[in-house]
């Protein structure tokens, strides 16, 4: 990516993102000479859905994009002396993310909202910040990489080092466009690495926990979420009892509200399958 001279680091508030900055920061290796700037999405109030249908009063603590990943992301760029921004995308983020989750989630069929929220949000709305501020790239803390095949003329995503990291999956929706103007510096990291450049950089958060829920559904229970969501919206909970079945016809189970009861012999079955799967 030539001639960029400043780049928006995409600040959730983890290790990775702020591992990310701190080495565009310090011009290290190929990622020398650019001016950096952070930009943290607001994408959900945790406390939107607090309390109801056994949803927790308060959101709990270190989860994705809570409020107190904003105010680690902060500290970090005050440690880094770069420039901060907090871009509020909520009501796009409800509209492109979570009313699709409902909607699949009560269709019968499996979403992806981590990969909605990249193509719609992430490198979306986020590439369109970017060069609102002069910034014309942006840098993510996701573990890929980002490579031009000259012989075929195109941009090529591919998987990281660490590939106990790899989250290719979440990005297969991106554009030539969007992957033109993005950097994956932790592409050729491992996460030992990462922490590790943390710790060199004095990055209070080097040891931060990681987080791996959907952040729009406290404690993971989607049955809860789903139900105080539909309240909010005057909307009820539709009926999803019905068979659990595979692909090849074979009636697993039958499923009791969001509750799967596969026979023991099912369950043996599926198990079987997996494993070949895996094999």
């Amino acid at each position: 990516m030539p001639g960029t001279t400043t780049i928006a680091v995409a600040m959730s508030g983890g290790v990775d993102s702020s591992t990310v900055a701190a080495i565009l920061v310090h011009g290290d290796g190929a990622h020398s000479g650019r001016n950096v700037v952070g930009l943290t999405l607001q994408l959900w109030d945790q406390t939107r859905l607090a309390g109801k249908h056994g949803i927790p009063d308060a959101p709990k603590a270190g989860r994705c994009c809570s409020l107190d990943d904003v105010y680690d992301a902060r500290r970090v760029a005050e440690h880094l002396g770069i420039p901060y921004y907090v871009v509020n995308q909520q009501e796009r983020f409800e509209k492109d993310v979570v009313r699709p989750f409902v909607e699949e989630y009560l269709a019968g069929r499996t979403p992806v909202p981590c990969s909605l929220c990249n193509d719609h949000i992430k490198f979306d709305q986020l590439l369109n910040t970017a060069r609102s501020i002069g910034a014309d790239s942006i840098a993510t803390g996701h573990y890929a990489i980002n490579q031009f095949d000259p012989k075929r003329g195109r941009w090529i995503l591919k998987r990281p080092a660490d590939l106990a990291k790899d989250q290719t999956y979440f990005l297969f929706g991106l554009t030539q466009t969007q992957l033109a103007r993005t950097l994956f510096p932790l592409g050729h990291m491992t996460k030992p690495e990462v922490r590790e450049v943390a710790r060199q950089r004095g990055l209070a958060l080097a040891e931060k926990p990681d987080s791996q829920e959907i952040c729009f559904i406290p404690g993971g229970d989607y049955k809860q979420f789903l139900t105080a969501y539909l309240e909010e919206q005057g909307e009820s909970m539709p009926e999803t009892a019905g068979e659990l079945v595979a692909s090849n016809g074979e009636v697993l189970g039958r499923t009791r509200e969001s509750q799967i009861s596969p026979s023991a012999s099912a369950r043996a079955s599926a198990s079987v399958r997996l494993r070949l799967f895996m094999s």
